[in-house]
């Protein structure tokens, strides 16, 4: 069993907190916040959601879920543009779902697309990035929540070149109708539409950086 509960997360979310794997540098383990029961999560909800299983408020099983799904429908060309998934690992703050731990080729742990943008502004390797990442993304159809900007890394690359973006969290689709099971049309539209609010989201928060606002700390 790892030993996390003494160890300082290096990214806490809203249900869950993220710690660098004790055994390889290249991995991350996500693990339920202990502040934040699955119990008090479902009885938060209004409606029927109440009456759901409590697996359907476990993030670390949905998110498992859907990269599984994902490869298998892909392989590894899913991996372009997500983490990879090695399964889950015992530990002492209960089960963690073990992922690629994204880093710069200097070993540092890459920056989210909203702090790089903020901090480097919109450079030329930063767009080029995501022109590969928008076609890819639309190539394999991914579905997803929508695309926010601190939910995404900005891979460097020796030069210190941003090459590669990956999304780390909002995979799936909430919808009442099951992604797949939409005309393949459907879902083309709701992938593009998903990119063209990501494209969005980056030119509102280019405006804001121009205006001399601050960003506020989410995401940074």
């Amino acid at each position: 069993m790892l030993q996390l509960s003494l160890r300082e997360p290096f990214a806490k979310g809203g249900n869950r907190l993220c710690f660098v794997h004790p055994d390889h540098a290249d991995r991350c383990i996500k693990v339920r916040r202990p502040d934040f029961t699955l119990e008090e999560l479902r009885r938060k909800k209004g409606g029927f959601k109440r009456l759901l299983p409590l697996r359907h408020f476990d993030d670390n099983r949905e998110e498992y879920e859907v990269i599984t799904d994902l490869h298998s429908r892909h392989g590894d060309a899913v991996f372009d543009v997500i983490s990879r998934c090695y399964g889950f690992e015992p530990t002492d703050l209960g089960d963690g779902l073990v992922l690629e731990l994204v880093r710069d080729a200097n070993g540092e742990i890459s920056r989210n697309l909203k702090a790089q943008i903020w901090r480097q502004g919109w450079t030329e390797d930063c767009e080029a990035a995501l022109k590969v990442f928008a076609r890819r993304w639309l190539e394999l159809g991914i579905p997803s929540r929508n695309l926010l900007l601190h939910n995404i890394l900005a891979q460097k690359d020796p030069d210190g070149r941003v090459y590669r973006l990956v999304v780390i969290d909002g995979l799936g689709s909430p919808n009442i109708i099951p992604f797949y099971a939409m005309p393949a049309a459907a879902r083309r539209r709701k992938v593009q539409r998903k990119v063209d609010d990501l494209y969005e989201r980056i030119r509102q928060t280019l405006d804001k950086k121009a205006r001399g606002e601050v960003p506020g700390s989410h995401g940074l």
